[in-house]
């Protein structure tokens, strides 16, 4: 009787904690301010938030004024609330052809010089496979073009494309290579599209010689050319490229932390992020409107982040707290990316990652989380969005891979459990396609007070991950589990 009393006590201690932490939420909560956060940051004047232009300062500026508003603590080794990043914005060229044995490719048509710069004259082929760095054993690249199939053997989704790519050109440029070609084998994807995509400004971290290696795709949908290449039917290639420039650009993730209340786990993070940065300008609508807000994509995540800076400033939970807005993750996840590459604070105190990304929503019953069911936490996060009156569900589009395409798939691939809390969404549907990277992703076509609950329950869902004294980790066999357990020492 005594052991059942207790238990009852400790339940019900447990339900009124749990209460008063909603309570809390509530009554904190600022619609307003959260309103005018929104309202800014997806306002005409940012011109859609493009890490590219100018107004990107702006977002900027906004984003570190209301942390240092609150009191967020500046992370160790960043620039006040900033961690520099040095990216190049890559043109394409005035003019572009190359030469393949009998076979000649030109710009957009059937090749896209996609970094480097001008460059005229023959040169040298090396076959490298997949030009992987076990590729290179053996192998003679100086002043020599190295060619290589698209991609990696298990790492072919657009997003991996870019990132393994520009890896490649690290290591050629590292083997003193002159250039590197990728073969665009991909038929389920259309060279147009691709060619549509990739011919205008492309965004890239600056990496020194290696950004000025001339980086070329081209179409070779049934590998003709490539066979060619590795048979040694065609030894050498002739450039003509023209009018190629790149310029420097000033990136900018943004950071502060707060401290967690307990001395034993204090010392771990749970790290809340979402990408601050959206596309910019781009192709007017039917009523003249280029520029792309981006409300749902990201400003509503943004906002969900600062909201939880402003009431965890004031409400420290027993765990630390890393606040990350990062850049160009419409650019290729370039600044979660770098941050994950170079951290200041270590990756393994960072326990959890809660991220936000999404293209929007068409059901204000849910909050959908992508990865929902591969962590610890499921449970947390369904109490969460149940607490506000929303239901949260697992991805209902897996064949998209939205796990591996947003900024949270720069830790899981470290092994930190990261889902991502996007807006509720059932399908990719007409009502989804209608504002995804459109001009009509505005402020006023946003159901606030869906949004209000979303963000509550945003904050409601870190708080408890952040108090509970289990550390959470991926469930068993998910495809990160292994590298979390390297990274935690669980092995």
């Amino acid at each position: 009787m005594k052991k059942t009393l207790l238990g009852l006590a400790i339940l019900l201690g447990s339900v009124s904690v749990t209460l008063g932490q909603k309570k809390k939420i509530e009554k904190r909560f600022d619609r307003a301010e959260a309103e005018a956060h929104i309202t800014y940051l997806a306002s005409d004047e940012l011109k859609g938030r493009d890490p590219a232009r100018p107004e990107m300062k702006l977002a900027i500026d906004y984003i570190a004024g209301e942390f240092e508003k609150y009191g967020i603590k500046t992370v160790p080794g960043a620039d006040g609330y900033f961690q520099n990043i040095p990216f190049v914005l890559s043109s394409p060229p005035k003019s572009g052809s190359l030469k393949l044995g009998e076979s000649t490719f030109n710009q957009k048509e059937s090749m896209l010089v996609l970094d480097g710069t001008s460059v005229t004259g023959d040169f040298e082929l090396v076959d490298l496979g997949y030009g992987l760095a076990e590729d290179y054993k053996g192998k003679d690249v100086k002043g020599k073009i190295v060619v290589t199939n698209l991609g990696a053997p298990d790492r072919m989704s657009p997003a991996q494309l870019f990132a393994v790519g520009r890896e490649k050109v690290a290591l050629a440029s590292e083997n003193g290579a002159a250039g590197i070609i990728e073969m665009y084998n991909i038929p389920s994807i259309p060279w147009q599209l691709i060619a549509n995509y990739l011919s205008s400004d492309q965004m890239s971290l600056d990496q020194g010689a290696a950004s000025k290696l001339p980086y070329i795709w081209v179409k070779d949908l049934q590998n003709d050319t490539k066979n060619a290449v590795a048979k040694g039917e065609i030894k050498s290639v002739s450039l003509n490229i023209q009018g190629k420039t790149q310029k420097p650009i000033d990136g900018k993730n943004i950071l502060g932390w707060v401290e967690g209340t307990d001395k034993n786990l204090k010392s771990e993070f749970v790290m809340l992020s979402a990408h601050y940065d959206h596309v910019g300008v781009g192709t007017p609508d039917a009523s003249g409107d280029s520029i792309y807000n981006g409300a749902r994509d990201n400003a509503i995540g943004t906002v969900s982040v600062i909201n939880a800076a402003k009431y965890f400033a004031k409400n420290p939970p027993k765990r630390s707290i890393l606040f990350a807005l990062w850049t160009a993750e419409e650019k290729g996840l370039l600044g979660s990316a770098y941050y994950a590459e170079n951290p200041l604070l270590p990756l393994e105190q960072m326990v959890y990652n809660l991220n936000i990304d999404g293209a929007g929503y068409n059901d204000t019953s849910v909050i959908t989380v992508i990865g929902l069911t591969r962590t610890t936490e499921m449970a947390t996060l369904e109490k969460a969005t149940e607490a506000f009156g929303l239901k949260a569900i697992e991805d209902p589009a897996p064949e998209q891979g939205l796990f591996d395409r947003s900024d949270n798939v720069s830790f899981a691939k470290k092994g930190i459990p990261a889902p991502t809390f996007s807006l509720g969404f059932t399908s990719f549907d007409d009502e989804i396609n209608k504002y995804y990277h459109k001009a009509a992703d505005e402020v006023d076509s946003i159901d606030m007070d869906y949004a209000v609950k979303y963000w509550k329950a945003y904050i409601y869902a870190a708080e408890m991950i952040a108090d509970n004294k289990s550390k959470p980790f991926w469930l068993p066999n998910d495809k990160y589990e292994a590298v979390g357990k390297s990274l935690y020492g669980l092995e």
